[in-house]
Order: structure tokens, then sequence, then C-alpha cells
């Protein structure tokens, strides 16, 4: 698609409706100025008829121009006695017998425009001007209209400079944009741009500082990661100099359980580190999804796990819960909530995943008899990395901070509460289910 330049459009707009403008404008004041002349002639034509001397007039026949006439050299016009008897004297283009008024008459010599008038002694006279001579003056009285015409390219010009310095504003947003550091983009002036712009540069400003923010939460992350990821495999540089150091059997299995323990730690902290950045990249397409048959899944799972620890799993299902979710998203936050509740359940106690509406809200719940979590902390374990001092487990503090943050992107909440039948937690989703 072919871009277009503000500017210009707006230049050429506004051109071509001055343009527009002035012509009809001046076509409109020479027609009323064309025909208003021609009344004043009219007029005019009226007035010498009313003050005409018949006494001095000459009668028919005695002119030398073929009839009783006076003749402006000038304006070409000719005052006429006219007999009641028609006589023979006046011009050919004239008819006897005109009834008073305005009368348009000519011949091959031309036209005249006539005026006649009947004295009060029954004499008419007979007021005439061409016609030529008549639209000559009327067309330069209104020709003088158009002079205003004449600003036309001065108003062109000034339309396309106030255009350029009013979108001047912009082309210096632009400028200031594009030198923007690309590591921390500073927010964009608005006291000086127009009011239809400024909501515009105040979009910018807030995007601005949502990238800001989460440039900060990245580079606050691949700290926390780097500094993560530093310990365990420290420790798993030491643990592998230890098994080179055994000299007996003995004491290779004895340093090999421990090494075997750090990888399995580095590859679930790895694990994790993926995961949060997957889900932090964008959700992928939903889709209508059975959670009875993932909560199953789930189950089916980490059953191996649950009765390794001598914990009791288990699974309340109503059945029916329908969610507009994308699959692998709502398993990595469920995914999270079971594995913190094995993971600080201790031997004999009890895991349960329930799946239940509430409402137009379906819900998921996990939850565990194990020591909880204090209200002042419920907030900050959703923080990367942020672990409980003095808790149990050897987690990294990501499962919270993943699985909030992907039902996030799925439109759910991830809340924390105390059990109401006893000591443990409960770790709820809640999500509008599908229609």
């Amino acid at each position: 698609m072919m871009s277009r330049s503000l500017e210009r459009h707006l230049s050429r707009t506004l051109a071509l409706a001055i343009v527009l403008a002035c012509l009809v404008a001046g076509a409109a004041s020479f027609g009323f100025a064309y025909v208003e002349a021609q009344e004043f002639q009219d007029d005019t034509l009226r007035r010498i008829a009313v003050l005409a001397d018949s006494e001095h007039l000459p009668r028919a026949g005695q002119a030398s121009d073929g009839g009783g006439a006076d003749n402006d050299p000038e304006d070409r016009v000719l005052v006429m006695r006219l007999p009641p008897d028609a006589g023979t004297n006046l011009p050919a283009w004239l008819p006897s017998g005109l009834p008073p008024g305005f009368h348009t008459l000519g011949d091959s010599g031309g036209r005249w425009r006539v005026f006649v008038r009947q004295t009060k002694s029954g004499q008419g006279i007979a007021v005439a001007q061409e016609t030529e001579v008549r639209n000559e003056m009327a067309e330069n009285s209104a020709l003088r209209t158009l002079v205003p015409l004449l600003l036309l390219p001065l108003l062109i010009w000034l339309a396309v400079r106030l255009v350029r310095t009013e979108l001047a504003p912009v082309r210096t947003l632009a400028q200031t944009l594009d030198e923007q550091p690309a590591g921390r983009p500073r927010p964009l002036p608005d006291g000086d741009v127009p009011d239809e712009i400024a909501p515009f540069v105040r979009a910018i400003n807030r995007l601005l500082a949502r990238v800001n923010e989460l440039m900060g939460e990245q580079r606050r992350f691949i700290a926390d990661a780097a500094h993560e990821l530093r310990s365990p495999l420290t420790a798993l540089s030491l643990q592998a100099q230890n098994l080179e150091r055994a000299d007996t059997p003995d004491a290779i299995r004895a340093r090999v359980a421990p090494l075997k323990a750090g990888i399995e730690r580095t590859r679930r902290l790895t694990e994790q580190l993926l995961s949060l950045a997957k889900s932090q990249a964008g959700a992928a397409a939903v889709a209508p999804l059975d959670v009875s048959s993932l909560a199953r899944e789930l189950i089916a799972e980490y059953l191996p796990l649950a009765e390794a620890r001598s914990i009791d799993l288990g699974l309340e299902d109503v059945g029916g819960i329908v969610l507009a979710a994308e699959p692998q998203t709502l398993q990595l936050i469920l995914k999270n909530a079971l594995d913190n509740a094995l993971r600080y359940t201790p031997p004999g106690g009890e895991v349960t995943l329930r799946v239940y509406a509430e409402g137009v809200d379906a819900v998921i719940e996990v939850r565990d008899s194990g020591p909880g979590i204090a209200d002042s902390e419920r907030e900050r374990v959703f923080a990367p990395f942020y672990r409980i001092e003095g808790a149990g487990g050897e987690g990294s503090g990501l499962g919270l901070a993943i699985a909030r943050d992907a039902a996030t992107r799925l439109g759910g909440t991830v809340t924390l509460d105390d059990r109401a039948d006893g000591p443990g937690l409960v770790f709820r989703y809640r999500q509008p289910s599908a229609p």
C-alpha cells in the first residue's frame, strides 16, 4: 500500500477549496455587478427622460441624424421627441406608437435600449442608448469586482505555509523518537503539540513506559537467572571434581548421588526458565478445552511422585467444565501448582485437585495439607526467584511466577488462600467458562 503525505494532501485540498471558493465568489460577484450596472444604466435613461426639457428638444424632421434627437458623443445617448402622428424623421429602428416603458430595439446597424415616457402634454419622449456601449460599461464595472482574485496565489501560498507550520511539531516528535536510545526510551514532550495529536503522543508515551517496564523486568530476569544458574553449575563443577578424586567404588557411588541430584535441580531450573520465557512470549491460539480430561491426565502423571513421597493425591471433578484456553498453557499453570503442593506437603499428607463451576466461572483448585504461606508473603511469592526464608524444599522460586503470568495471558486469575477445613494452602485458578 502506497503511503501518502498528510501535509501534501491537506495543502492540495485547501488550495483546491480556496480556488473553487474564489471562482464561485468571483462568478457571483461578476454576475451581480453586471446586472446592477445594467439596472443603473436603465435608471439613468429613466432619469434623463424625466429631466428632459421638451422645449429644448428638436422637433421631428429638424435634426440632421434622421429624427429629433440630442446625441451624447461619449455615451451615445439619444433623446428624441415622439410625434403622435409617428413622423418619418425618426430612426428606422424606432417604430411609432411605442408604449411607455423599456424596450430593446435594433436593426443591422446595432441594437438599442429605449425608454419611452409620456409627458403631461401628451408628447412622448424616447431616450435610447446602444446596447454595445451599455454592455461594455457593465463589463468594465463588473470586472473591477474580480480584482481581489489576484490575491488567489497568495492565499494558496499561505494555506500551504500554515499546513507546513502546524505539522512541524509532528516532524519534530518523529525526529525526537528516532533519536531515542534503544535501551531506555524517554517519553516524548507533549506540551507544544496540537490538541488532535496530543492523545496520540500520550498513547506513545504510555507505550514507551510499558516498554521500559518490560525491559526492566527482562533485565532483572536475566540477572536473576544468571545468578540462579551460577550456584547449581558451580556445585556441579565441584561435585564432578570430587568424583574424579574418588578412589573406591563406594566413594564413587556416594559422590554420584549428589551429582545426579544437582543435575536434576539444574534441569528443572532450566525447564522453568524456558517455560517462563515461553509464557511471556505470548499466548497461543485458544480452543475449547475439556478440563476434566486434562485433570485426569495430570493426576496420572503425578501419581508416581505422590506415592514416592507417601502423599495421598486425589481428584474431585463435577464434570462438564469447558474453558477457552490453550492446553499447554493451562497445563503449565496446574503443573506448577501440583509440583509445589507435592514438594512442600510432608509425607502422609494429602493433595487434592478440584474442578467445579461457580457462577459463570470455572474454578480449578489444588488443595494441600502443607505448612501454608503467611498472609504477608502471599503476594511476594509470585515474584520470580523469590523463596520464603526457612521454607523446606529445593524450589527455584519460579513456579508461581510462571503460573500467574500464564493465567494472565489466558484471561484468568490466580490466588492463594488458607484451607478452611484445616492446615494447608489452596491454589485457586479462576477463568470464565467457554460458552
